[in-house]
Parts: C-alpha cells; structure tokens; sequence
C-alpha cells in the first residue's frame, strides 16, 4: 500500500511521481499484543492501539536503517531462505542494550539479498513473525542508483569532506540520483506506515541513507515521536553549502524531533549549516541544545555510540578465541616480535596507505626496531564499489611489498596485510596480542575499533594464562588515533596525531613502543573505565530518554502542516493562538467605543527587508483615516529615533509616536515630546561607545547607531556565526564596564543594544492605558501588534491589564505577532503584506464610522 499523500513531495525530486505500487509489498499491521494481526486498509486515518483486554503494554521503538540486522542464505535445496540474527550489526546490540523485557524493537530496512518478487510475501511473513523485521525490497536498479549511486558516490565522500572538483574526485551532482534517493526514502515511510501506531510509537532513523525520511513521516503524523542519529561525520559549512540539495535535506533533518552526533564538532558544523542557510539560532537551556523551528524545539543530542561489552565478553570466553591466541603468540612474541595493529575497511578515508609509510618511517628512523616490530594490517572489504576502491587496493599491496622487500629478512615481514574476512573471534585475538592499536582514518564518522581494543586487552582468567599473565597483573594497552575520527575525544589517554603528516605518525609508533608499562596500565584503566560504562545500552537508552523528554510537548501543542515538496514543515503552537480574522477584529472594532491601537513599526508596518524604510503613502493614509475617529488613540512604538519618526510621520497630526523603545514619548504632532521615566544621565555612552567601536573595527559588515539615550550594535550584515560569537562576548564585555551605571544591556535580532533603565515597550503601553483612563476613555477594544521580542513587553502589558482597571471589563483584546511562533500574544498575523491588509480594512470602516 502506498499513501497518495506524498505525490507532492516527491514532484520536487522528479517532477513526476514514479509507481511505488510495485516496488512497496503489503504487509499485515503489527499489534503491540503478540500474534494478534489485522489487515491494513487504505483508511487514512487508521491508526494502530493495543488490545484493550491486554494487561501488560510494552513501549514500542521502530529502528529504521538502510540494512536489517538479519544474515539470509539460501537453503540447499535452492528452494527458501534460511534466516539468522547479524550478532555484529549495531541495530542488533542497541536492542540488548535496552533490554527486551521493557521495550518491544521493530526492524525496518533492507536485506543485503536480493529477493525474488515471488518470494517477498513469503519474506516479509517469515521475517515479521520470527524476528520482528519489516523488509524494505528495492528494485536491483533503483538499490544501485540509491546506495552505489546517491549515497556512495555523493553524500559520503561529502560528508567525509571530498569536494567533487573533478569527475575523479567523487561524484558530481546528479539529479537522478538524488530522485532515487528520495524515492527510496518513500518506500522506507510506505513500510513504516504499514506498522506504525503513531500516538505511542517511537521512531529511530539511522544515518545519511534516510536523511529525507523525516520528512515523510511528519507529514503523514504531525505528532510522530521521531528521533535520527548520525554515524558519518558532518561537515563544515563550507563544505555542505556546495550540496545543490543543502535545504532540503536541512530541513528533512529538522523535521525529526533529536538529531544525534557523535561529536560536538558535527553538531556544530550541522548547527553552523542551520544557522548560514536557514536563518536559524539554537540555544543552550539547562545543558540541552534545542532549534526553535517553527515553534516545535528540535534537540541536539551529542553522545559517541558505545561497543556491546555482553557479546565481546562472549566472544573472549570462546575457546577458539583462546586457541587463535595461543597461535598467534607462537607466531609473534614467541618469535621476539612486537604487533602493532591496524583494522580498518578499504576504502579511501581510512588511511591505510599512510599508515603503511609511517610505519616505513619509524623502520627508516628507528633501526633498533627492524627485525623486532610487526604491524597487522587487517583491512576488510570496502562497502562501496568504483575506481577510488580500486586504486587503495593497488596502492596497499604496492607499498606492502615494497617495505617488505626493503626491511624483510627470512623469518620476518615487517607488514601482514590480511585482505581476506576474518571471523569475529580471530579479529578479537589479534587485539588480545597485539601491543599497540593504530586507527589513523583522515575521516571517520565513529570507529569502534579502539573500543573493541581496549576491551579485549583487558581479557579474562583464561586468556590471563594463556598469555602467562599473573591473575592480580594490571592490564595495559596502547592507542595511537586519529585527531579525524569520532571516538578520539572520548580517548584522552591516546596519543592523537595527524595522520597525514607522517614523520608524526612514526614518532607515535615509536612513543607507544617505548613508554613505560606503568604510563601504559593508567592509560588503560582510564580507557577501559569510559568504555565499559559506556557501552552501547547506555547510548541507546540515553537517545531514547531525551527522545521522550523532547517529544513531551506533542499533544500540549496544535501542529499542522505548511509547504509543500520537501519544504514542509510542521508548525507547532499553543492550542490558544490563532490566527486573526479580519471578519473577527472588524465586528469587534464595530461593537466597542473607546479604542487603544498600539502599533511597532520595522518589521510590522515595515518589511523587515526594505533598504528604503520611510512609510509610504499607503501607511499614511492607513493611520490617518484610524486617527480620524475622536475615540481612537493610535500609538506607533518604535526604537527609532524621534527625530527620523517625527519627520517619517509629520503628515499624521493626531497619531501618537513613542521612540526609543518608549523612552520619548507624544500623543499627537502639535505637543511636546515627554519621557515616561526620569530623564537619564548619558555619560556612560563615554564608556560604552570605545567598546562597541573596538568591535566593529574587528567585524566586519557591523555598525553603530548612536541614539539620543541608547546605543545600538547592529551585526545584520555581518557573517552570522562570527557576528555571533562578537555579539556574545561585547554583551559580556558592556556587562561588565556598565556594571554601575543606570543602563540595561540586551542583545536582540542581530543587535546589542544598551539603553536606561526601567525603558521598554511595555512601559509605554501602561502609560497609554493609564493616560486614557484619566481621561475617562478607558478602552473596550484594544489592538497590539509587534513582530519581536521587545513587542512581548506590551503583550504581556495587554494581557495582564484585562484584569485592572485601565481597561474596560468587557474589553475586546487583540496581541497579535507576525509569523507563527511562540509568543505572548494570542493572535498572529504571517507578514506585513497582512498586517496591511487589515489596517487598510480597519481604515476602511473607520471611514465609514465616521462619516455617518
């Protein structure tokens, strides 16, 4: 079954939207009560709940990635398929590591087989009953250009900050991919679709194969609790900005509730991306990044995944590990040989070639060593597939030879390149012996193997004797890593290096094989203290709470969807803010007497992105026919200047003008200008103006506006992330020079703002509300409108007077922002083009009120 409500999503991508019919099989919809089935159906608004006659109910997690961890081999009969568990898959150990008997785990993915179109029903039924799997079955050609093509040829050489600047050097753009890509994405949503209940399930996306998904999801299930995790690296935004399809995947990606990394540098990078291309800001509350989108907080999650201690605790207590051992001593140190280490896949980011001449160079450097040091290089096939893998292969056994040739001697080869599978406990055997483990990638997204290193060095009783160890005999290791990789920051008992720069490598090699055995076993109890207690079940768990944390907020919110293509979005606010109807506010307006308009001026009169900002003729008109009426006061606060606002406005005799966020003040043209608190005493703009011009020498594209009782920074043409960070530290700068003086420093959209004390818009707003009653004219209809965060001021004045006495007990209040986001006021208004539009249709009927 494939839902119709993604055609437009996928007209982006394609222009035309491809039969998913063919490709999607149907299967039964998963109950959370085992063995209970029932038929999918083509209702829309069919959603999944648990038999109500079932007493116990388990949380309900969804796993989706590109591959399911289930290993498939055909029977020998050639008719079938016989089905087991992938123990190394990571999907596998994150469902251990949760426990099974408190979360139920749905497998959605693809099998690394090919199936006959015949045989998927019968698939799809064995995988779902015996292993909870949902298989995602891809047409051979459309797999390729999806996987091979967009993803392998793409996205991670990207990601691994490969610029294609030559056909040679990854691949260059291609839209057909990328339409492939986004249909694959469709596919993986039609299958989550068919056994989601989306009231109580959690989903969890992994890595750059299904970074579009997100997107799906949320427009089928405003509310779906969706998390997505990142195993690659993400780029700079140098890097990511040549991505022709950069938005759209940004904003798929937002369209999650937690993003996870594994390090803080990919947050940032995603986060810097966020902010040049998007416009968008995050915030630290409470030690949990967050990006306002929309009024839905979308988390950031900074955790490195962890190795499952269970299973390779298992492994180490087999007894073909001990025996691998026991073989691999006799070979080595029995031999007066030393191993060094290194286990990587063979592709073009992990380094191998480098290591080999950095190993070359500690034999050229350090003589002593020759005949003595041995390194291992276990390299497993690579994932992908093309000319890059190729020429890494060739390079690999080329400079194996050669040093072999240059330093070899009988009985001694100073490389052993494996290039041939290796079971998972002959893997483990080598770490157990090995002396020294070199992970020296130039770009990795995580990197287990040092994890796995550490935790098989640390060993067990049996592997103790068969390596002669003492029982009470402190254990030691040694790591030489890349500064590149994701797992370096967690190993701060490593020795980090640059693996591109080689002499430092050998100079490394050479520190792990001489530093004393007591540096040796403390920086082995530090490691295997990190790693044991961060294994893989305490990174599963962690995502997961801060998922259930951060979705909270679902059902306290009223979500619904805008744009279209890979441009929607969903936009979440508080049940009680609406829109405002024009229909609304004239009845209103019609009904009451006595009116109070407050009106800001940049950003909601005003275009926030107009060079020329004076009024046009329209305004004029707008606010002269509104003052017309004797029972209206109208009020523009701005936090401008009094002099531009008395000469933008001179043709509006009775319009009242406040400046300065508030700070001046007049009700009409022919009065004079009044302060609504006591005059202030400037002579901290001498301190403050030498600041603010230190800064804006050192940003550029910053300026200062200098006002008659404030003093702005304005940083909006600026480069975002280091106008920023300058915005940051002159806020803590001013703070703390102006520590004693009478004045507020604030920071605001893309300014630093230092004005007196006790001035803002919502003083103002009192002293029009306390004016008027004076006067006997206390409003019943009160209109507010503001586009940023100095307008909450005069919302929250507004809302907490309906309760006082300045305004009349049956008033008719409107506090209305522009654009929907979280706010003060109850009412929002999407951009000036409609605020316009109803002040003209105010305008309009106060003409019409007057005149009769």
């Amino acid at each position: 079954m494939v839902s119709r409500s993604y055609s437009n999503l996928l007209e982006l991508a394609s222009g035309e939207s491809p039969s998913f019919e063919r490709m999607s099989r149907r299967i039964p919809r998963i109950m959370t009560v085992a063995g209970i089935m029932s038929d999918l159906d083509d209702d829309r608004s069919e959603s999944v709940c648990s038999d109500p006659s079932s007493s116990v109910q388990r949380e309900r997690i969804i796993i989706v990635a590109n591959q399911l961890p289930i290993r498939a081999q055909r029977k020998s009969d050639g008719k079938g398929w016989i089905f087991s568990w992938d123990e190394n898959s990571l999907l596998l150990q994150l469902r251990d590591g949760l426990g099974d008997d408190e979360i139920e785990v749905i497998y959605v993915g693809c099998l690394k087989e090919e199936i006959h179109v015949n045989e998927q029903d019968e698939v799809s039924h064995i995988l779902l009953e015996t292993f909870k799997c949902v298989p995602t079955f891809l047409p051979p050609d459309l797999f390729s250009r999806y996987y091979h093509g967009f993803c392998k040829q793409q996205l991670w050489p990207l990601f691994h900050y490969m610029l294609p600047l030559s056909p040679d050097l990854g691949g260059r753009f291609n839209r057909s991919l990328w339409q492939a890509y986004v249909s694959v994405n469709k596919i993986f949503a039609d299958r989550i679709m068919e056994v989601i209940n989306p009231e109580d399930d959690f989903v969890w996306v992994h890595d750059y194969h299904l970074m579009v998904l997100p997107t799906f999801l949320r427009k089928r299930f405003n509310r779906v609790k969706l998390g997505f995790f990142l195993h690659s690296p993400f780029p700079s935004s140098e890097i990511y900005k040549t991505l022709p399809i950069r938005e759209e995947l940004l904003r798929a990606l937002l369209n999650s509730d937690l993003i996870g990394f594994h390090t803080f540098d990919y947050a940032r990078h995603f986060l810097s991306c966020c902010s040049r291309m998007l416009g968008l800001t995050y915030e630290s509350k409470r030690g949990y990044i967050g990006l306002e989108y929309y009024g839905r907080t979308v988390s950031i999650k900074i955790l490195p995944v962890g190795i499952h201690m269970g299973q390779l605790q298992s492994v180490l207590s087999l007894t073909e590990t001990e025996a691998k051992v026991a073989e691999l001593i006799k070979k080595f140190r029995d031999q007066g040989k030393i191993m060094l280490l290194g286990v990587d896949d063979m592709d073009i980011f992990k380094g191998i070639s480098l290591k080999l001449l950095a190993m070359e160079q500690l034999l050229v450097q350090h003589p002593e060593w020759q005949g003595k040091v041995v390194l291992v290089q276990i390299a497993n096939p690579a994932r992908g597939r093309g000319r890059d893998v190729k020429e890494v292969q060739a390079e690999t056994y080329s400079t194996v030879e050669r040093i072999n040739q240059t330093f070899g001697r009988p009985g001694y080869d100073p490389v052993v390149l494996i290039d041939e599978p290796l079971k998972f406990y002959e893997r483990i055997a080598y770490y157990v012996v090995a002396e020294c483990c070199l992970v020296t990638a130039v770009r990795d997204g995580m990197n287990l193997i040092p994890y796995e290193y550490i935790i098989s060095r640390q060993g067990n009783e049996k592997l103790d004797k068969v390596l002669g160890l003492e029982p009470s005999s402190l254990k030691k290791s040694m790591l030489v890593v890349s500064e590149f990789i994701g797992c370096s920051p967690s190993l701060s008992g490593a020795i980090r290096v640059n693996p591109w720069n080689i002499d430092s490598v050998a100079d490394a090699m050479d520190c792990a094989l001489e530093m004393a055995d007591q540096e040796k076993q403390l920086r082995h109890e530090k490691h295997y203290r990190y790693v044991s207690t961060h294994d893989v079940g305490y990174w599963a768990r962690s995502f997961l709470q801060d998922l259930e944390r951060t979705c909270r907020e679902h059902v306290r919110r009223r979500c619904w969807g805008i744009g279209f293509g890979l441009s929607f979005r969903v936009v979440a606010l508080d049940p009680n803010f609406k829109k405002l109807s024009m229909e609304h506010i004239v009845s209103a307006y019609k009904r009451t007497t006595t009116r109070a308009i407050l009106l800001d001026y940049d950003g909601t009169l005003m275009p926030q992105g107009s060079i020329d900002k004076s009024p046009n003729s329209k305004t004029i008109d707008i606010l002269n026919s509104l003052c017309r009426d004797k029972n209206n006061m109208v009020l523009l606060v701005s936090a401008r200047s009094r002099s531009k606002l008395a000469e933008w406005f001179h043709p509006c005799e009775k319009l009242g003008l406040a400046a300065e966020h508030g700070y001046f003040l007049r009700l009409r043209r022919d009065v004079e200008w009044e302060t609504c608190i006591p005059v202030a005493d400037c002579s901290w703009k001498q301190i403050a103006e030498p600041v603010m011009k230190l800064y804006t020498e050192t940003t550029d594209g910053s300026t200062i506006e200098d006002k008659e009782t404030a003093l702005v920074w304005c940083y909006e043409d600026a480069d975002p992330d280091f106008g920023s960070c300058q915005a940051k530290e002159l806020l803590d700068h001013l703070e703390s020079v102006l520590t004693n003086e009478p004045v507020t420093v604030k920071s605001g959209q893309n300014l630093v703002e230092v004005k007196p004390q006790g001035v803002s818009k919502g003083v103002v707003a009192k002293r029009l509300l306390f004016t008027m009653q004076e006067r006997g004219m206390s409003p019943d209809f009160v209109l507010c409108i503001g586009d940023d965060r100095s307008d909450e001021d005069m919302f929250e004045v507004i809302s907490s007077s309906m309760t006082g006495p300045t305004i009349a007990p049956s008033a008719e209040v409107f506090a209305c922002t522009v654009g929907k986001k979280p706010s003060k006021a109850k009412y929002y208004l999407d951009d000036t083009v409609e605020i316009v539009r109803l002040m003209q249709g105010l305008a309009s009927v106060a003409e019409q009120m007057v005149t009769v």
